[in-house]
């Protein structure tokens, strides 16, 4: 298949060349257009008021790669991948492979999810996909599995244009319990700013986080109840693949709304 490949985390990150590399190796036509620096949590930004550069990127991946390195957000990455440097358009958009996961509602701020987002918006079937850890370096069975995915979709392609969200426990290849077919979860944090002073005496704020707890999501998304959460599977070492779609209409909102009326006479 040709492959287009983007990320959040850098052109330089172990992930990102880990599965490029492990692609290209497996006899498919990959092509890399990454971010320059890391570009996490930046969501679906793109770069309006500014040149977007990308530069060729010679001695990072396998010698049948071909990438660029981009100056601009992970959307950016993949709209002027398939917009200006690629001859043909791909089969299948991957972003990824990236450090850490992206569940229930951590989806909205990913660059990963967003990068994958954008080949959806171009009519490209896409797929995110995520370690859950942020330490871990082995990358190898997360690439192994995107493998087994992409070789599914050249055999069986997806029914519908559609995202594939997927997080990988980051545990060997022998110790992965399954793959399983989710709904995505709500994830709640406790928002910690670090107030600090800097040397010249200004204030300023450091973000951390921490999850707090995982949650069932309202049962007005008129979402399958039977299916299990992406946030619940993968701490019994499964991987999840959650379906995604970017309408975000609210269907039952339009039903509650429907007896509003507005006078402007």
């Amino acid at each position: 298949m040709k492959l287009l490949i983007s990320n959040d985390d850098g052109i330089s990150a172990l992930g990102i060349r880990t599965l490029a590399n492990y692609l290209a190796e497996a006899g498919h036509d990959v092509s890399v257009v990454s971010p320059d620096r890391e570009r996490s949590a930046t969501g679906h930004g793109l770069t309006l008021h500014q040149p977007i550069r990308a530069e060729i990127v010679e001695g990072i991946f396998h010698p049948a790669v071909k990438a660029w390195a981009c100056d601009g957000t992970p959307s950016d990455c993949v709209k002027l991948a398939l917009w200006a440097l690629l001859d043909t358009p791909p089969d299948l958009v991957l972003s990824g492979i990236n450090q850490g996961a992206n569940l229930g509602t951590e989806i909205l701020y990913s660059g990963t999810v967003s990068a994958a987002m954008e080949g959806l918006i171009e009519g490209i079937p896409s797929v995110a996909l995520s370690l859950i850890s942020h330490t871990s370096k082995d990358f190898q069975p997360a690439a192994k599995f995107a493998k087994i995915l992409v070789d599914q979709l050249a055999q069986k392609p997806l029914p519908d244009l559609m995202l594939l969200n997927v997080n990988i426990p980051a545990v060997k290849w022998e110790e992965i319990a399954g793959v399983t077919l989710t709904r995505q979860g709500v994830r709640r944090y406790i928002d910690v700013f670090d107030k600090r002073v800097d040397p010249r005496g200004k204030t300023y704020y450091w973000l951390t986080g921490e999850v707090i707890e995982d949650v069932e999501p309202s049962t007005g998304l008129n979402l399958l109840q039977n299916v299990p959460l992406d946030v619940h599977v993968v701490r019994k070492n499964y991987i999840s693949i959650t379906p995604l779609q970017y309408n975000l209409t609210y269907a039952d909102g339009l039903n509650k709304l429907s007896e509003w009326e507005f006078n402007f006479r």
